[in-house]
């Protein structure tokens, strides 16, 4: 088989394994991306239960300045009481005072509402605070996990890498240049095997003739097809 030809399949099987290790650092994440994205969810929880519990602290205040503006009136009516000089003006006043202390009886009620709501949206605070705990504890020490199997893969991969660079630096640059435009737009299918005269990218049939020269492995044969570099696994074994 071609020298050449040796060393691009050489070199797209290093590729395709460099390639390989991704996939494996993103499954390694995949546990603390999981956490990660459960504690967002919580947080985002706490956060509107939170938003909500300062509305109905403000509804509760503003429930309060009702009843201050209430008491006062009943104030100021148990004075005008005193200087009632007609039936009419002491019916006015009385229709005023009960008004006045139903108003009273619903802020109140209210309030009371409002603080059974909170002191229950203060239970689930805690408890979501709770789980946000333990999950920043988990995710410490997923993370300490898997910072150790990504180092690991890493040390893999930079093998890798080393052989790559080592077989390149022995390779024609012309031959590496042409590899690379393939590789570009193929990725790790650059270069195929062939099976059943078929080309192991587009799966077009072949030619008898190209079929031919990819058998001999004489030169560096491409797809007539797809332009992917073509070898025959039988004759690169051999």
């Amino acid at each position: 088989m071609n020298k050449h030809l040796i060393q691009l399949i050489d070199i797209s099987n290093l590729d395709k394994e460099i390639d390989s290790f991704e996939p494996r650092i993103k499954e390694a994440n995949k546990e603390l991306d999981v956490i990660l994205d459960e504690e967002k969810v919580l947080k985002r929880e706490l956060d509107e239960l939170e938003a909500t519990n300062k509305d109905l602290s403000l509804a509760i205040q503003k429930n309060e300045n009702h009843l201050s503006e209430l008491s006062n009136k009943l104030e100021d009516i148990a004075k005008k009481t005193k200087l009632i000089k007609t039936e009419k003006e002491s019916k006015a006043l009385s229709l005023e005072e009960e008004l006045a202390k139903e108003q009273i009886t619903f802020a109140n009620e209210e309030i009371a509402r409002l603080n059974t709501l909170i002191s229950s949206k203060n239970d689930n605070i805690k408890e979501l605070k709770n789980k946000i705990s333990e999950l920043n504890k988990n995710a410490k020490e997923v993370e300490q996990k898997v910072e150790k199997e990504v180092k690991e893969i890493k040390g893999e991969q930079e093998k890798i890498f080393k052989q790559k660079e080592e077989l390149v630096a022995k390779m024609d640059q012309k031959i590496i240049s042409f590899y690379e435009k393939i590789r570009k737009w193929a990725k790790n299918t650059g270069v195929v095997s062939i099976t059943r005269q078929a080309c192991g990218g587009c799966f077009m049939r072949i030619n008898d003739k190209t079929y031919s020269d990819v058998i001999r492995s004489d030169d560096i044969i491409t797809c007539p097809h797809c332009g992917r570099i073509l070898y025959n696994e039988e004759t690169k074994e051999a």
